[in-house]
């Protein structure tokens, strides 16, 4: 994953842009958590890197997850708490679709 693919898709340094993937993004997950946006999910998770610049090191990479990075853990976290497998847009595959 790069840090403009982040930027491109509306998470930046300065907030999510408005009208751009990561404002439906952030809208769909506050709705479906009823009206705050989780911290550890989804748009939190790519807030924190479009802010930040951290993309390279995240552990989501085009090829797939990075064995004992961050985005391992967290696919780790995810598949145990839906009884071993990672659901369809959850933060895993949000941010690695990304």
């Amino acid at each position: 994953m790069s840090d403009q693919n982040v930027r491109n898709a509306g998470f930046t340094p300065s907030g999510i842009t408005g009208g751009s993937l990561a404002s439906s993004l952030m809208s769909h997950e506050a709705r479906a958590s009823g009206g705050g946006v989780p911290s550890g999910g989804a748009t939190s998770t790519l807030q924190e890197m479009g802010a930040r610049g951290t993309t390279h090191s995240s552990g989501y990479t085009s090829s797939g997850i990075s064995s004992g990075s961050r985005a391992s853990s967290t696919m780790s976290q995810e598949a145990t708490a839906h009884g071993g497998g990672v659901p369809r847009g959850g933060t895993t595959s949000t941010v690695q679709s990304i």
